[in-house]
């Protein structure tokens, strides 16, 4: 039995340096790196890292959905594809080597007509028939209903199948039932509640409310660099980070997710799924691109993370 990841904006993630980012100049970068990009696509090839089966959907239009579907294939990750009209989107990293900072731009995407979009609720049935578990993550493109992964959820509802969804703004705020993990960082869900959580307190009482509400039976918050925290209807648990270099910050969230998903596969408690979730998003800090982390580092950093005081429940 496998895991379904839906990505319904995937992207052609192009990375480059140059010696300093200033405006008006040429600025000469090195030869791109090309990654195959969207929330779901880089889960999915956590998934492959840990040695677990995934499928991964998404849709894809034009040369730019044709090469994204050769990059995806290269790496190992099975898919089931839905060709629309408009091409696939591309999203640019710049790196500044004067002094390291990333600048990161990101494209909208194609837009999608309801016909498409069923398509791709169709095809992430059909994959979801040998799956235990679907993840969807990420942004919704142009034309797509802010209420699209709640009719999903609906979907795999009736079919008894658990969801996990890591998104944000608008298609966040339309979820209202059926989640089985939801995953916002502090600021997603800031944005969600409408008003800042600075402290621990005002965290765990903003995502309570989600699972009080009916939204979500479980939410793992990413602290970003304080670590993270896990949220139930009975119990709650902080996980401090672990140090790392940094060499590109993207795709780490979805190594997250994708390390929750392998977790709850496996039937991991709780607190070991997100650990193996931490795991995997620091592994892959320290990979170029979107490149998921390394399966041996990511298996030493669980190990770490399991050791009992590097973690412990927050009241």
């Amino acid at each position: 039995m496998s895991i379904v990841t839906l990505t319904m904006n995937p992207a052609m993630d192009i990375a480059a340096s140059t010696a300093v980012v200033r405006p008006t100049d040429k600025m000469r970068c090195t030869t791109p790196r090309f990654d195959p990009g969207g929330g779901g696509i880089n889960v999915a090839r956590t998934v492959v890292a840990l040695g677990e089966s995934v499928t991964a959907v998404f849709p894809i239009g034009g040369p730019e959905g044709i090469q994204l579907a050769e990059l995806v294939r290269v790496t190992g990750v099975p898919m089931r594809t839905v060709s629309v009209s408009e091409p696939t989107r591309q999203s640019l990293s710049v790196t500044d080597e004067s002094c390291g900072a990333q600048y990161r731009f990101v494209f909208p995407g194609p837009r999608l007509s309801s016909a498409e979009q069923h398509r791709c609720l169709v095809e992430v049935e059909r994959a979801a028939g040998a799956a235990r578990l679907v993840v969807a993550s990420g942004s919704l493109p142009p034309g797509v209903p802010d209420d699209f992964y709640q009719r999903l959820a609906d979907l795999l509802g009736e079919l008894d199948i658990p969801l996990i969804v890591d998104t944000a703004g608008a298609p966040l705020h339309a979820l209202r039932r059926g989640i089985r993990l939801l995953k916002p960082s502090v600021r997603e869900l800031s944005d969600l509640v409408g008003h800042a959580l600075p402290d621990r307190g005002s965290q765990l009482a903003a995502a309570r409310d989600l699972i009080v509400n009916g939204v979500t039976e479980i939410v793992v918050l990413s602290l970003g660099s304080a670590g993270a925290l896990l949220v139930t209807a009975e119990n709650e648990e902080y996980f401090a980070p672990i140090r790392s270099t940094v060499a590109s910050g993207i795709g780490a969230g979805d190594a997250m997710v994708g390390g929750l998903a392998v977790g709850l596969l496996r039937e991991y408690a709780l607190g070991d799924a997100v650990r193996l979730g931490i795991a995997a998003a620091t592994a892959a800090l320290a990979t170029p691109g979107t490149q998921p982390g390394e399966p041996g580092r990511i298996t030493e950093l669980f190990g770490t993370l399991t050791a009992p005081e590097r973690s412990g429940v927050w009241t």
